[in-house]
């Protein structure tokens, strides 16, 4: 179940709050958890015992471990938690790419393939496999103690507003809110998390689904039907349906959150708005950012290394890692490597360079290379990949009739507005103020009906085009 679906929007959510907010408070936990589980199970029945069994496994290896006064039975037993969820994810998302790599070696000898039945990917075990492993690391550190309640822990894990797209959230950072939301109880609370989740739900509907038909359309051309025009706007689609997409579905998390007294960390901070690569991977993504930078940057050394070889050898892997975090694919690697080259480069040359170009110049620098960069990441194939960038410079601007329809430019003009508003005074304080946790009555007023607007038109817009896709199969 996906939250942008007519299953979600008109019968499991109302259903849920009903309910939800009809329980009493010793019981709301029981019944998000059970509203979690069937959640997932919708879509994937037989994959929500491997969330199950995990969980259960990683609740009692973490107990040994903690209370565990051998260094070595609690590395022992930390490794074995890091092996059950590393090895899973390794197993559901990464064993077909490694063995069809290895059949093309094969077959590239002369030498029979091996012979694999095609595993298909839980949805969302990238987001949850993290989720676990930051519990057993800070368990480790001991950043704070193990769960006592079995319950919790899974309702950490399986919390169904964020478990298939993120945010990605640290146990630390929610703990006390599994066991007590009182504080964040609140009506306010309430109808902004409302607010926040139409406005996501018309990020997703209204502007990605329609620049994903457009982007969908040219990345599936011919490389000989593909001039330069239609590169270029097949790769600006694709760049802002990424965007609003993925920003749109951590602002119905963070939203579902809100109306039943979580606070979700924000994960998307105008990123089109940035002035290097490196201020790009503090806006976008900002959970997976912190995961890498907490759980792999730190501990290779991060900015304290010997020299700087290492450092730029760090953050280099760290970004290869992120790109095969996001798929099991050569394009996806390629895609960490091209971010890490460009970070690399800014610590070595190209900060000077922004600064004396200016701000303005360095946005625009800044998100050319970005959009570029998610030809890699669209792309199916590696060499896909390079025709169509090449296609960008062939200088070749014709374009069929009627491409550029009212609908597709109208939405594209939108996603262009609200993707750089707040590089102006204006822009920022009325974002400011949207996503404010307090309106007063007639700011509820005002944003209760456009809110409502929104979830109607995007509702209508679902039922009637047919086309809604998920673009986090793969994650």
């Amino acid at each position: 179940m996906v939250f942008s679906s007519v299953v979600f929007l008109v019968y499991f959510l109302p259903l849920f709050l009903l309910l939800y907010f009809i329980t009493p408070a010793k019981f709301k936990n029981l019944v998000l958890l059970g509203s979690s589980i069937f959640f997932y199970a919708w879509g994937a029945p037989k994959f929500i015992f491997v969330i199950l069994g995990t969980t259960t496994l990683d609740f009692y290896l973490v107990k040994l471990m903690y209370y565990a006064e051998d260094t070595k039975k609690r590395k022992t037993f930390l490794i074995l938690s890091l092996c059950l969820n590393v090895g899973l994810l390794f197993y559901f998302k990464y064993c077909n790419f490694f063995i069809d790599n290895i059949n093309s070696v094969l077959g590239a000898f002369g030498s029979a393939g091996i012979n694999w039945t095609q595993i298909i990917l839980p949805i969302g075990i990238s987001f949850y496999t993290f989720e676990s492993i930051t519990y057993v690391v800070d368990c480790y550190r001991r950043i704070h103690k193990p769960l006592d309640n079995f319950w919790q822990y899974q309702l950490y894990i399986i919390l169904f507003p964020k478990l298939i797209a993120g945010p990605i959230i640290r146990y630390h950072e929610i703990h006390d809110q599994i066991a007590d939301r009182s504080a964040n109880d609140t009506i306010d609370n309430k109808l902004t998390g409302f607010y926040r989740f139409c406005l996501g739900l018309g990020k997703k509907v209204l502007i990605a689904n329609v620049l994903a038909l457009k982007a969908d359309e040219i990345f599936a051309m011919p490389s000989e039907t593909l001039s330069s025009s239609l590169a270029w706007i097949g790769m600006l689609a694709y760049t802002f349906q990424i965007y609003f997409d993925f920003s749109g579905y951590s602002d119905m998390a963070i939203g579902i959150g809100k109306m039943i007294g979580f606070k979700f960390p924000e994960n998307f901070d105008n990123p089109y708005t940035s002035k290097s690569i490196t201020e790009f991977w503090r806006r976008w993504h900002m959970t997976l950012g912190n995961w890498m930078k907490n759980y792999l940057y730190i501990p290779l050394g991060g900015n304290k290394v010997d020299n700087k070889f290492k450092l730029y050898f760090n953050l280099w892997l760290v970004f290869i890692a992120s790109g095969f975090w996001h798929g099991a694919a050569w394009t996806f690697i390629i895609w960490g490597v091209y971010h890490g080259m460009w970070l690399v480069l800014e610590r070595v040359f190209l900060n000077k360079f922004y600064a004396r170009i200016g701000g303005l110049a360095s946005t625009v620098i800044c998100f050319l290379l970005v959009a570029i960069g998610w030809i890699f990441f669209r792309a199916e194939k590696t060499k896909d990949a390079l025709v169509f960038v090449k296609k960008l410079f062939v200088f070749d601007f014709k374009l069929p009739d009627h491409f550029l329809d009212k609908e597709f430019m109208f939405y594209g003009i939108l996603a262009i507005l609200f993707s750089f508003w707040t590089s102006f005074k204006i822009g920022k304080k009325i974002q400011d103020k949207v996503y404010s946790s307090y309106y007063g009555i007639s700011g509820n007023f005002i944003a209760a009906f456009f809110a409502c607007v929104l979830f109607t038109v995007s509702l209508a817009s679902i039922t009637s085009s047919g086309f809604n896709p998920f673009i986090y199969f793969r994650f």
